[in-house]
C-alpha cells in the first residue's frame, strides 16, 4: 500500500490518510439527500438518484484515487444540478432523459480536451476575472434556491406592478418584488432553526456539519410535525432503489434521449449551447479546485502545473485527475444524474493530511457504505437540506473576493457573469451575460484585439441562442 500510494514520498501513512478521507466523506456526503430531492422534481424516481448518485461518486472518486493518486472525491456537483433541473429542464423544456444525454455528451467532450491541446486553449481564452464571477455566481444561484426551498420568501402584489401591453391591450401583468414569509408556519421554523443550527456548526469547525446539520434539523422537525416517521416504511428501500435504477440506467441512449435529442433541428443550436454551458462549469469547477487547494498542499506543484499547460496526454498528475473527472461525468450520465464533478469539500480532507489517492479511496468505500441508508433518506424534508444549499452557496462566494470590483472594466463583466445567474434564475444566462458585455468593455476601450477567437466564437453562439429562443 505505501509503495502503490507513495505515502512516504508524501508525507503522510495509512492512519492519516483514513481520518482524511472519513473528513472530506462527512463534508459532502450531504449530496446524498440533496441530489435525489433535486433531480427528482424532474421526473426520475427519487431512488434511482439516490443510487446513481452514489455510484457515480464512487466510481469517480476511485479513479481519482487509484489512477491520479490524489486525495478528491466526486460527486454529483451542486450548481449543475441546479443547471440540469430549474434550467434544462423547466425552463428549456428538455425531458431529463434529453438532459442526461446532454450530461454524457459533456464529459466525452470533457475527455476530449483534456488529452489534447483544446483543454489548454479554452482555460487561456476565458479572463481569470470571469472565472471568478462564473464560480461566486453560482454560489448566489445555489444560495438563492436554497431560500427559496425553505420557504422563507414569497412574491407579493406591489402598486407598481407592471403591465406588458400589445397595441394599447393589457396582455399580462406581473409582480417582481419579493418579501419575507411571516414565521408561523411549522415549516419555515424548522427551516430557520436548521439554518442557525448548520451555521453554529461551521463556525465552530465541527467535522461533518453540513450533514450533521441535515441530520439535527430532521430529527427536530419529529416533534415539530414537519417529518412523518411513519412514513419510513413507505419510503424507498435499496431494493425498489435498485429497481427503479433500471428506469434511469441506460435512459439517456433512449428514443427519448439522445434519438430524440438532434431530432428537432431547430433546437440543435440550444442543444449545443447547452451542453457548451455544462462543460465550461464542469470545467473551471473542477480546474479551480484543483489550483486552490493543490498549490498551498503541495499536491500539484509549480511544475505540474506547467506540465498540464504544455503538450497533450497525462504527463501531470493535474492531466491525470481532470482526466478521472471528465470520465466520472459520463459514468453517472449513464446511470442517471447530472455532472459528476471535484468536490471543494475535499480541501476538509486535505487540511486533515490527505495527501494521496489512498483518502479518496476510504472516502469511496464510505459512499458505497451509505447505501444502506435508502429506507430512511427519503424522510428528510425540503427545510433540512435547504440550509444545505444556503451555506455552499457562500462558500462559493469567495471566488468574488479576487474580482477588481474598483474597476469597472472588470467589474462590468464580472457583475452580470455572476450576479445575473441568481437574477435570471439562470447559469447559462449568467455565462452569455458575462461574455457578451466583457466583449462590449472590450470594443469601448478599443482592445478587442486582446480577446481570445474562442471567447468570441462562444459569444457569438450566446447571441445566436438568444435570437433563437426568441423566435421558437
Amino acid at each position: 500500500m505505501d509503495k502503490f500510494f507513495q505515502l512516504k514520498e508524501n508525507g503522510t501513512k495509512v492512519s492519516t490518510e483514513i481520518v482524511a478521507g472519513f473528513t472530506t466523506f462527512f463534508a459532502m456526503s450531504y449530496i446524498i439527500f440533496v441530489n435525489p430531492a433535486m433531480l427528482s422534481q424532474t421526473g426520475i424516481p427519487w431512488g434511482a438518484v439516490f443510487l446513481a448518485t452514489i455510484i457515480a461518486s464512487v466510481i469517480g472518486t476511485l479513479v481519482m484515487g487509484l489512477f491520479a493518486n490524489v486525495p478528491y472525491a466526486q460527486a454529483p456537483g451542486m450548481g449543475l444540478n441546479a443547471f440540469f433541473t430549474y434550467t434544462v429542464v423547466f425552463a428549456l423544456g428538455f425531458s431529463w432523459q434529453q438532459a442526461l444525454a446532454m450530461v454524457f455528451l459533456c464529459g466525452i467532450i470533457n475527455i476530449i480536451i483534456t488529452v489534447t491541446r483544446i483543454r489548454k486553449e479554452i482555460i487561456k481564452s476565458i479572463p481569470l476575472s470571469l472565472q471568478n464571477a462564473i464560480g461566486g455566481g453560482i454560489g448566489i444561484f445555489i444560495a438563492y434556491i436554497g431560500v427559496k426551498n425553505a420557504g422563507l420568501i414569497n412574491f407579493t402584489s406591489d402598486p407598481g406592478t407592471y403591465a406588458l401591453l400589445d397595441s394599447g391591450t393589457v396582455i399580462a401583468s406581473a409582480s417582481a418584488v419579493p418579501a419575507l414569509v411571516e414565521f408561523t408556519t411549522p415549516g419555515v421554523l424548522l427551516a430557520v432553526i436548521g439554518l442557525v443550527l448548520t451555521i453554529v456548526l461551521l463556525v465552530l469547525k465541527v467535522k461533518g456539519a453540513i450533514l450533521l446539520g441535515i441530520f439535527g434539523t430532521t430529527l427536530i422537525g419529529i416533534p415539530m410535525g414537519v417529518v412523518d416517521v411513519s412514513s419510513i416504511g413507505a419510503t424507498t428501500g435499496v431494493g425498489q432503489a435498485f429497481a427503479e435504477l433500471g428506469t434511469t440506467f441506460g435512459a439517456a441512449f433512449g428514443p427519448e434521449g439522445m434519438l430524440s435529442l438532434f431530432a428537432d433541428a431547430s433546437k440543435i443550436p440550444l442543444v449545443l449551447m447547452t451542453i457548451f454551458a455544462f462543460s465550461l462549469s464542469d470545467t473551471f469547477d473542477t480546474i479551480g479546485t484543483f489550483i486552490g487547494t493543490g498549490r498551498r498542499s503541495g499536491i500539484f506543484s509549480a511544475e505540474d502545473e506547467k506540465m498540464m499547460h504544455s503538450g497533450s496526454g497525462f504527463k501531470s498528475k493535474m492531466d491525470r485527475a481532470l482526466f478521472a473527472d471528465a470520465i466520472a461525468t459520463s459514468i453517472g450520465a449513464i446511470f442517471g444524474t447530472s455532472n459528476t464533478t471535484t468536490y471543494v469539500e475535499s480541501a476538509a480532507g486535505i487540511g486533515a493530511g490527505g495527501r494521496t489517492g489512498l483518502t479518496s479511496v476510504v472516502t469511496a468505500l464510505l459512499f458505497i457504505a451509505s447505501i444502506f441508508l435508502a429506507p430512511v433518506a427519503g424522510i428528510v424534508p425540503a427545510q433540512a437540506t435547504a440550509p444545505a444549499l444556503i451555506v455552499v452557496g457562500i462558500m462559493m462566494l469567495a471566488s468574488f473576493k479576487e474580482i477588481k470590483w474598483d474597476e469597472l472594466e472588470e467589474a462590468i463583466p464580472a457583475f452580470f457573469a455572476g450576479i445575473f445567474m441568481a437574477l435570471c434564475y439562470s447559469i447559462s444566462y449568467g455565462i452569455a451575460t458575462g461574455f457578451i458585455f466583457y466583449c462590449v468593455v472590450k470594443i469601448c476601450k478599443r482592445e478587442f484585439k486582446e480577446v481570445h477567437p474562442i471567447l468570441v466564437v462562444s459569444t457569438l453562439l450566446f447571441i445566436l441562442n438568444f435570437i433563437i429562443l426568441a423566435r421558437i
